[in-house]
């Protein structure tokens, strides 16, 4: 079969063993709805193509057979019709952890197909603001609405994205149970793993404006930072109004609601902040992933180097 053939429909069999596993993920290792649908799409694509480049649906007895040169051509396949080396390697990742937990299940060697190595990328660096760019923001998210509650609702989101570090879900799923804001805060991440962050008193005072303003009660259960008809606000609907702010700015397009979090770990860490400590705040699971900001700091310190040397 050439990688371009249509795959073929799913066993049932094979059907249900990927819903017990996605399952399995989703209790045992509490991932997120996000995730577990990305996971799901991942194997979809793996036992479809498996199914049409062997001309039979795929079965669990597919995967003992599978061999490095199986798992060469499905990545060819997915390169070929656009998918990204990074994107391709956490699709991969998903493959063999899928492998693994059925070869535990069916008994059967998966050592080949788990051999195989997904391709290299370089990873990109996160690309935060500048101490006055973000300054700004905050300030012109002010005006940034005729409602003036809810543009005191986007400057207090804004500002616990910065002053916390926040992930904008991790601001949007607050609730009334979690005032008064106290000068640290209880924030549960990914995979529900509890951390505590400092709250400024530039954020708690930004979150008492918006509360004055908000016409909505914040009551125990319901969300704190609400949209205009009352439900919880919508991440797209803060991504729109920092769209509109950066465009008044005329800062990138990477300015997005996310990268005021970047710009938290970056700023700390150049004013000699610990890694650990930013780890910790951020509620990164490993260091290496916390280290992505020491490559931001550096490229920031070449790039003053070379502007400013008189040989450079």
């Amino acid at each position: 079969m050439t990688t371009g053939e249509q795959p073929l429909a799913l066993a049932p069999l094979m059907a249900e063993q990927l819903k017990r596993w996605l399952d399995s993920e989703r209790a045992a290792r509490d991932r997120s709805d996000h995730t577990i649908r990305a996971y799901q799409a991942d194997l979809l694509a793996f036992l479809g193509f498996l199914g049409g480049y062997h001309g039979r649906a795929a079965v669990p007895g597919t995967l003992g057979e599978l061999t490095q040169s199986d798992m060469r051509a499905f990545s060819a396949s997915e390169r070929g019709r656009g998918l990204g080396a990074r994107s391709l390697a956490r699709r991969l990742s998903a493959v063999r952890s899928f492998i693994r937990w059925m070869s535990d299940r069916h008994g059967f060697d998966a050592s080949k197909a788990l051999a195989s190595r997904g391709p290299k990328f370089t990873r990109s660096l996160p690309r935060p603001l500048a101490p006055d760019q973000a300054q700004d923001l905050l300030d012109i998210a002010a005006e940034s609405h005729p409602e003036p509650w809810i543009a005191a609702r986007d400057t207090a989101v804004l500002t616990l994205l910065y002053g916390c570090g926040l992930r904008i879900s991790e601001a949007l799923q607050l609730n009334g149970s979690d005032l008064p804001l106290r000068e640290a805060l209880t924030i549960r991440g990914k995979g529900q793993k509890e951390r505590q962050v400092p709250v400024l008193p530039v954020a708690r005072q930004a979150v008492a404006e918006y509360l004055r303003l908000c016409p909505y009660p914040a009551e125990p259960e319901s969300p704190i930072f609400r949209g205009a008809r009352g439900g919880r606000l919508n991440p797209s609907v803060l991504g729109h109004a920092m769209r509109i702010m950066r465009q008044s700015l005329g800062l990138p397009p990477s300015a997005t609601p996310h990268a005021l979090r970047h710009s938290f770990a970056t700023h700390l860490l150049a004013a000699g902040g610990d890694l650990r400590t930013i780890q910790e705040l951020l509620g990164h699971a490993s260091l290496s992933t916390t280290q992505v900001y020491t490559g931001v700091d550096d490229a920031r310190l070449l790039a003053i180097y070379h502007a400013a040397h008189p040989r450079g």
